[in-house]
């Protein structure tokens, strides 16, 4: 079977973590040990988060002031490159000598007249107080919005619309190799000049709506959404939360949730099934081979099977 992993934050760093290269080494490595079995034994295309990442660079740029900083589609193409290194290396330990793997630089196309860039919301780089905020909207033109007590950058979250290299995505999987792409939601890019002229935008994808876009474009039988709780809950940290098991598209979007956290895994799972008819499944990653099996996990289906629920 071909699947999909998209991996969470937390398979490279955890909360509280020093945004350390070994820490988050030390946590591929874990990671890694869930995601062998699945490449063993089925075609495995990989995609991961990368927020921490981007912001320990957005810090580091910030700290360095003799140069402007470079935008965020450049820094998402760095990270891109730092963690396929990674997960190549420590998935590559645990698999046969012949196994290829590949990590791809994926550019994904966005419209610039999408709605999200008329009111950004993606937190993205350190946080400022209230005068240092207003010098850097009028000097590199940026929005803030607050946080907590401080304010920090905030950009557009637009939709994927396209892979630019799901072709060579294809021919890797044909070969029979572990495909490492779309990181961070991928690179957001835009064509300007009617059509001529393509160019990275200052935006940030959605890690999970894009992994349902790859899932979709390479006909996986499968979506599986790796985070650190094992499942999709209502009425999640309340007495009477309940973890959702077997669901159907439309049950799943009869409930709210946050837009911050789960919000879009559900709705990157709901639009997987409901084009493909495939199942889609969020749940923790050290429960992979339960997921799988159907075990563990919240698993989005059309219909669901006789006994589960």
């Amino acid at each position: 079977m071909r699947i999909v992993v998209a991996l969470g934050g937390n398979a490279l760093l955890k909360r509280s973590e020093p945004m350390t290269a070994r820490v988050q080494r030390a946590n591929i490595r874990t990671a890694a040990q869930a995601l062998a079995p699945l490449a063993r034994d089925h075609e495995l295309v990989l995609a991961h988060g990368n927020g921490p990442q981007v912001g320990l660079l957005a810090l580091q740029a910030a700290a360095y002031d003799a140069v402007e900083p470079y935008p965020l589609d450049i820094l998402g193409a760095q990270t891109e490159g730092m963690i396929g290194y990674m997960v190549e290396q420590e998935l590559g330990n645990l698999l046969p000598p012949d196994k290829p793997l590949a990590t791809l630089l994926t550019m994904i196309e966005v419209d610039p007249q999408d709605p999200a860039f008329d009111d950004p919301t993606k937190f993205v780089g350190p946080l400022y107080d209230r005068s240092e905020a207003e010098r850097l909207a009028l000097d590199r033109h940026w929005v803030f919005k607050e946080d907590g007590n401080a304010w920090r950058r905030v950009v557009a979250s637009p939709e994927p619309k396209r892979i630019f290299e799901i072709n060579p995505v294809r021919w890797l999987l044909e070969k029979g190799a572990v495909v490492i792409c779309a990181g961070g939601g991928g690179i957001p890019t835009t064509f300007t000049d009617s059509m001529c002229t393509l160019v990275g935008i200052e935006a940030v994808i959605d890690k999970d709506l894009a992994s349902e876009l790859l899932a979709r474009e390479v006909d996986a039988g499968l979506l599986i959404m790796a985070t650190d709780t094992d499942g999709v809950y209502l009425n999640w940290n309340t007495p009477e939360q309940e973890l959702l098991g077997w669901v159907t598209p439309d049950e799943l979007s009869a409930h709210d949730f946050a837009a911050g956290s789960m919000g879009p895994k559900v709705e990157a799972a709901v639009r997987f099934v409901e084009a493909t008819g495939q199942r889609a499944a969020i749940g923790c990653l050290d429960d992979l081979p339960s997921i799988l099996a159907g075990d563990a996990g919240t698993n989005v289906v059309a219909e669901l099977p006789a006994g589960r629920r």
